[in-house]
């Protein structure tokens, strides 16, 4: 095997003629792979809930996501049974719109999303080479709020209590005056909360792709699928913290009466739908970007040959994910935008639909020059192409604005929608099922079951979407429970719903293969595909038995015996050199060592985190606040203890991972996985402060009369107090080699100086006479004072456990990470804070 090519400007300094060194001749010490066969043991009894290796919590994850597509997709057979006939009367009106909303729901938040995130937690260790994730607690503790929260807000339906408003909930709709009981809280809260879910997981995504690659699989050897999945993760940063904002303040509206979107005390209902669709449009191509991802590595095994266009789909994946965000008004056509927005707008709608075709292309190119196999994930392979661009068309039609006035909130969008999401996602979530399924399950899915699976689907969707544009253009609104005989309606709902229950034994197929051939956490069924990655790798539940050099794309078809030089563990990592869970971490571009990383041991504090977490929130949508503030305290004091060992003063040391390389047990800064973890998170509360800017400028653009804002010595006081919060961060890791006791004194100022800015702006816009329930300047304003308190809050509670660490004696110049990570926090709460002081003063006419 010859070494990856020496690049110029090492990151670290290291000397890439050690990959020499690899493979080790000869064999491996007795006793290695028994003790990390030991160490990563299968958990036992209640153990399997507190499991934290992605080989578990991944199939937890993808088991519970397929859960709620058949949940979703029962609802769907009720609605096509509803609408078979005129004037049928399974459903009563209130009770379809809990159905139709419910669907939408679960199908977007529920399945979707929750779905290829899941898929990434099983297949991106695998894929680079790694033995877990960075932070398996945090995706275990995404996956149990998801599952807990999920499971409780489908449950709503079966007590009259489902949201009734839409998955898009719009207001005035959606509002206390038209929707009075608890409804829509359930949906507010318990989506804001899945989202969260969400985020963590796409934390965890990111910082995987980018630290926990194999020694030389540099960006240009990544897998398709690991960029589609970091493009994916980067996109949830930036597009969820808008819905996050968006149901915050309806819920806000709705609990405290401040009117963000009732328009006669200001507000306007336009602000959620630009809001919302910020996220709900980028969602569609976050649902399509990793299943783009899988489809790019699965086409090329079943045409064994490589993908034609690798760097033309990486960078299509690329263009997508930006080009998708300024697509948002596409939904919006018909609500009176400005001719030119109109135009930008429809200008983009169609223009992200150029990667798409890129993408499309190159599989095309693939198929057509190797040598297909016609098994079951090339049959959903290319069941999806075909599907996939008839509803691309359908998107390039409805992004003409003339026809998008005439088709919208028709049934035509409902079939453009459909035939988009299942052949953009749901037909390469099934070949992914179908092609990695023998990498979990020691029995691969039976080929017989799998191509009925197909037909079925195949045939069913077209039959229930296909007759839907025509009924669409016939001029049947989308969501409505009935219709009237007479209008040459009957048979094209009828086919529709004739359909619907073809695709559902397709789905009823493959839960029966799925149940007479599953046979998960045990030895794997093998590479019958004869897939080129990593994932197909010889693995045990820690992975791989030694970490390999990767010098190609393709390592199994172009390194010949690596499969059989890892399983002897001649590469990296052969043992368990710590004596606990470890795995590599590499740096972001040239994927070179740069440490080791202790992983932690199953606990069940992540699981309680997220049982709390969820009842803070559910107990809040039954107002039973009280209870809810006890429930937030305790998921509190569980994330702490799940931290508090992350740091823990472990002897530290550098050891030998392979070949004489030896790399450190520790590390601080921008080369640990906590540094990256905490800035893409604090990205994650800044695009909230963004979105909530815009929101303080969209209302105060469109007031009748001047807004007017307090400007005195107190402003002045509160930006000298921030900026003296940052001084104060700044310095708390600067003099930590120095003087331990002055860093944990800088922790404090800054969090005190921080608290004591936010509580003197508030009390100022209190002292000038702005109630945030007469108003929509005052419920903004107020709304964003208390995100800033939200952050102070949270900066106190970590200025209190760096005192803590500090007591035990477990904060100190060696172990910097800590102070570190608190000062970024910090200071980022003190720069939110000068932005909420700047800019409701920045956007008033006159002084209050």
């Amino acid at each position: 095997m010859s070494p990856p090519p020496k690049s110029e400007g090492s990151e670290t300094g290291l000397d890439r003629s050690l990959y020499d060194r690899f493979p080790t001749k000869g064999r491996r010490p007795k006793g290695e792979a028994e003790a990390l066969e030991e160490i990563w043991c299968a958990p036992k009894g209640w153990q399997w809930i507190t499991a934290i290796n992605n080989n578990f919590v991944a199939v937890y994850y993808v088991g519970a996501a397929m859960l709620f597509f058949v949940l979703a997709g029962v609802l769907a057979l009720v609605m096509r049974v509803q609408l078979a006939l005129p004037l049928n009367g399974v459903l009563p009106q209130e009770t379809y719109n809990q159905v139709f909303t419910m669907h939408g729901t679960v199908m977007m938040f529920l399945f979707a999303v929750p779905a290829v995130e899941a898929l990434g937690v099983l297949l991106l260790p695998q894929m680079l080479g790694a033995r877990d994730l960075p932070f398996p607690r945090l995706s275990a503790y995404a996956f149990w709020a998801y599952l807990i929260g999920g499971l409780a807000f489908f449950c709503s339906l079966f007590f009259g209590l489902a949201p009734d408003g839409g998955w898009f909930m719009y207001p005035p709709l959606t509002s206390t005056t038209y929707s009075p009981g608890i409804n829509a809280d359930f949906w507010l809260l318990g989506i804001g909360f899945i989202e969260i879910s969400a985020i963590a997981g796409a934390v965890e995504i990111i910082v995987g792709v980018l630290k926990t690659r194999a020694p030389g699989m540099s960006l240009d050897k990544l897998p398709v699928f690991a960029w589609a999945m970091l493009v994916f993760a980067g996109m949830i940063i930036i597009a969820f913290p808008s819905v996050i904002l968006a149901t915050t303040l309806l819920e806000l509206e709705r609990a405290l009466n401040w009117p963000f979107f009732d328009a006669t005390r200001g507000g306007d209902p336009m602000l959620w739908q630009h809001l919302f669709w910020f996220f709900g449009h980028p969602e569609v191509y976050i649902i399509f970007l990793p299943a783009a991802g899988a489809m790019s590595t699965i086409v090329p095994a079943v045409a064994r040959t490589r993908l034609v266009g690798h760097w033309m789909v990486v960078l299509a994946f690329l263009a997508t994910g930006f080009i998708s965000f300024g697509v948002w008004a596409h939904h919006m056509f018909t609500t009176g935008l400005p001719g030119a927005s109109v135009g930008v707008f429809a200008a983009a709608s169609m223009a992200v639909s150029l990667p798409a075709g890129v993408q499309v292309f190159a599989w095309i190119a693939t198929v057509a020059s190797g040598k297909m196999r016609f098994n079951t994930p090339g049959l959903f392979v290319l069941g999806s192409l075909l599907i996939f661009v008839m509803g691309g068309l359908t998107g390039v039609m409805a992004a003409m604005v003339p026809f998008d006035w005439q088709a919208h909130d028709t049934y035509f969008i409902v079939a453009h929608l459909h035939y988009v999401l299942i052949g953009g996602m749901v037909f390469p979530l099934f070949a992914a099922i179908y092609y990695w399924t023998p990498m979990v399950s020691s029995r691969p899915l039976s080929e017989r079951l799998g191509r009925w699976t197909f037909w079925l689907m195949f045939g069913g969707m077209h039959l229930a979407f296909l007759p839907m544009h025509l009924s669409g253009l016939m001029g049947m609104p989308r969501r409505v429970w009935t219709y009237a005989p007479g209008r040459d309606l009957e048979w094209p709902n009828l086919i529709s719903s004739v359909g619907a229950f073809v695709f559902a034994a397709g789905v009823l197929v493959w839960i029966f293969d799925m149940a007479r051939n599953f046979r998960p956490f045990g030895a794997s069924a093998g590479n019958i595909h004869d897939g080129p990655g990593l994932e197909w790798l010889p693995s045990e539940l820690y992975s791989v038995r030694s970490i390999p050099v990767v010098t190609s794309l393709y390592p199994l078809w172009d390194q010949k015996n690596l499969a059989r030089d890892v399983e002897a563990g001649r590469y990296f990592l052969p043992g368990a050199p710590t004596g606990g869970r470890e795995t590599l971490v590499t740096s972001p571009i040239e994927a070179e060592p740069q440490h080791l990383l202790p992983m932690p041991k199953p606990s069940g504090w992540h699981v309680w985190a997220a049982v709390f977490t969820a009842g803070f929130f559910l107990l809040l949508t039954v107002q039973a606040y009280a209870a809810s503030v006890i429930s937030g305290l305790l998921a509190t004091y569980c994330v702490i203890r799940w931290c508090w060992f992350l740091d823990h003063p472990q002897p530290l040391r550098e050891v030998d991972v392979g070949a004489g390389l030896m790399l450190r047990t520790y590390a601080s800064g921008p080369s640990s996985t906590g540094w990256w973890a905490m800035v893409i998170t604090l990205v994650v509360a800044g695009m909230v402060l963004t979105m909530s800017v815009f929101s303080y400028v969209f209302l105060w653009s469109r007031a009748s009369t001047p807004w007017a804002a307090p400007i005195g010595l107190e402003t002045l006081a509160v930006a000298i107090m921030n900026l003296a919060a940052i001084a104060s961060a700044w310095l708390a890791s600067r003099v930590l080699a120095r003087s331990p006791r002055l860093t944990v004194l800088l922790a404090v100022a800054a969090g005190a100086l921080g608290a004591a800015a936010w509580g003197l702006d508030l009390t100022t816009w209190r002292a000038s006479g702005l109630a945030p329930d007469l108003s929509a300047q005052g419920a903004i304003v107020h709304a964003m004072q208390a995100w800033q308190g939200f952050f102070v809050v949270i900066g106190a509670i970590m200025a209190g456990y760096v005192v803590l660490r500090w007591l035990f004696g477990y904060v100190g110049p060696d172990r910097p990470a800590t102070v570190q990570l608190v000062g970024l926090f910090q200071a980022y709460v003190a720069v939110q804070g000068l932005i909420t002081l700047a800019v409701p003063r920045l956007f008033a006419a006159i002084p209050a």
